[in-house]
This record gives C-alpha cells, sequence and structure tokens, in this order.
C-alpha cells in the first residue's frame, strides 16, 4: 500500500478525532449552564439513576445521593424518595406520592415541590405528618406501582396519592444505551436531533399518538389498568386512603386537546375507589412560558406546582371526624 495513502489515513483519523474531542469538549462547557434540557436529563440519568435488577422498573434511583440538576439540586435519601431522611418514628399520618418526573420535581426547587408544599400547610393546620416524594423520571403506572410493592411498602403508608401523567399508559423502553450515549455529550445531542428529524418526518399529532396509546387493546393501557387495580386492592385491605391526581400535560392549558384521557382516567378513578382531583382546572389557561419550568422543558415548575398544591390541600385535608391511625 501507498505511504502516502496511509499517512493520509492516519492523518485523516486523528484529525476526525481531534475535532470530535474538540466539539465534545466546547458541547460540555456551552451546557455547564444547565440550560439544556436533553443534556441534564441525560446527566440525571448518569448520576441520580442505576439499572435495576428488577426488569419491570428499568432503572432506579441511587440511594443517598444527589445532583444539581437544571440549576436545581435535587437529594434522594436512604428510600430513593426525593428529599430528607424518612422520620423515625413514624407521624400519626404519612402520605406518599407516587408518579414520574412531575411529582419528583423536575427543575423545581425541594421546598416549591407539591409534596413539600402539602407537608408545610398540612404542618400549619396541626397535623402529625409527613408527606414523601415517590417521584422517578422516566416511571409510568407500570413502574411506580412496582416500585411500591417492591422497595417502598415498608413505609407503611396512611395515604397513596398516584400522581397521574398522559404518558403513566405507555410501554416504555428499558433503556439504558450504548457507551456512546452514555458517556458522550455530542453523541447525545447527535442522537437527540437525528431522532427528532426522523421523528418529524412522518409521526402521527401528539393527540392521535395518544388516543392510540388509550386503545382498550395496548398492552400499556392494559397494565396500567392491572396495576390501578393492584394498588386499590391493597390500600382498601391495609385501610389506605387513596388518590388520583391527573396531571394535565402543560404545552398547550389553552385550547387543551386531552380531556378524552381525563375523562377516562375519573371514570377509572372512580371505578376503583380512587379519590380523583383533576389538575387541569386549578392550571387555568397559562401559558408555556408561565409554567414550563425553563424554554424548552415541559414539565411544570415551581408556579404550577404551587397551584397543583393549593388544589390538592382540600381533598387530601382530613375533616376532623376522621378516625387517625
Amino acid at each position: 500500500m501507498n505511504k502516502n495513502l496511509i499517512y493520509s489515513a492516519i492523518l485523516c483519523v486523528a484529525s476526525t478525532a481531534v475535532a470530535l474531542g474538540a466539539a465534545e469538549l466546547l458541547l460540555r462547557i456551552k451546557n455547564s449552564t444547565m440550560r439544556n434540557y436533553d443534556i441534564e436529563m441525560w446527566r440525571y440519568a448518569k448520576e441520580l439513576k442505576v439499572p435495576s435488577p428488577d426488569p419491570s422498573l428499568g432503572h432506579e434511583h441511587v440511594r443517598n445521593a444527589s445532583a444539581l440538576l437544571e440549576s436545581v439540586d435535587i437529594r434522594l435519601n436512604e428510600w430513593g424518595l426525593r428529599g430528607g431522611p424518612v422520620m423515625v418514628p413514624a407521624p400519626k399520618r404519612r402520605i406518599l406520592f407516587l408518579g414520574g418526573s412531575i411529582t419528583l420535581g423536575w427543575g423545581v426547587p425541594e421546598q416549591d415541590t407539591i409534596s413539600a408544599r402539602l407537608q408545610q400547610r398540612l404542618r400549619e393546620e396541626g397535623e402529625d405528618v409527613e408527606v414523601l416524594n415517590g417521584g422517578v423520571g422516566n416511571y409510568n403506572a407500570e413502574r411506580y406501582i412496582e416500585r411500591f410493592f417492591t422497595q417502598l411498602e415498608g413505609l407503611n403508608p396512611t395515604d397513596i396519592v398516584v400522581q397521574y401523567f398522559l404518558r403513566d399508559a405507555e410501554k416504555l423502553d428499558p433503556g439504558g444505551g450504548n457507551i456512546l450515549l452514555r458517556n458522550s455529550e455530542l453523541a447525545v445531542i447527535t442522537w437527540t436531533a437525528l431522532s427528532r428529524l426522523a421523528n418529524k418526518s412522518g409521526e402521527q399529532s401528539l393527540v392521535d399518538h395518544y388516543k392510540e396509546v388509550y386503545r382498550e387493546d395496548q398492552p400499556g393501557y392494559i397494565e396500567m389498568k392491572k396495576r390501578l387495580k393492584m394498588l386499590a386492592d391493597y390500600a382498601k385491605a391495609h385501610d389506605i386512603r387513596l388518590y388520583m391526581a391527573m396531571t394535565p400535560d402543560v404545552h398547550d392549558l389553552t385550547n387543551y386537546p386531552f380531556g378524552f384521557i381525563h375523562d377516562r382516567m375519573r371514570s377509572i378513578a372512580d371505578d376503583d375507589g380512587y379519590r380523583y382531583v383533576d389538575f387541569l382546572p386549578a392550571l387555568g389557561t397559562l401559558s408555556p412560558q408561565e409554567v414550563w419550568a425553563m424554554p424548552g422543558d415541559p414539565h411544570p415548575n415551581a408556579i404550577a406546582h404551587g397551584l397543583m398544591a393549593n388544589a390538592m390541600l382540600p381533598v387530601i385535608r382530613l375533616p376532623s371526624s376522621a378516625p387517625s391511625r
């Protein structure tokens, strides 16, 4: 083989490696501002999640860990719950929130999450209460209810709030990625851009997508109903108060297109014995700029969490005549 050709090939490979390394470095400097939603979610998976031995979960939180993500500190306690240590001995009332990244309070300071706000309000009213945040990013109903039965049952909650979101009936990929996606911000940005481009070329509307997800014969929908019923049966057998807090998608609250899902979940909640509360009226017709955690991140921000807490308080507040446990 011609030596010049070999040298050219080596030079090409070396130049490409240097260019990719420089691009990776520049991206990391740029993304150090924590304003890139995709990278912050990637960092969350790297720093606060580990693969789960339970295939139904896919991943789980690292216990006793913390990370600064989207400029917000997320600390996890000995149970993998967001917040400080669980109270010992247990208070008279222990409320456990189950859900995904909205429940976790992605992009929201800990004290401003719905769970923390409710704990503060109920304590101000004189209740001996603890409100625990069991939210985990990229969890659906199957995952967070599985997690309750396999990891959180020992908390012995007196109340369980399922903070339900539209995606909770979807079947989720176990995830994990490849070595490049686990370690390179450049790979993550490139993969995300290509995926969005591919989806945009022939994607169905989000409304059509969810109409498909909520078909009676869809595996994710069937599993969601099964898990909610399992939790309802358990709560009834153990005298646990049970709630379903329906959380809307906040892309367009003015012309909200997903009311059909809210109606469906209200019916399921009624059938299974959940006390149902819908957060859509509480959020009104606020714009994305008013309720998104940051531009490009459609998670409800601290303002939205405050409005959801206000809507939840009268539902979860015990009447003075209610029996204590």
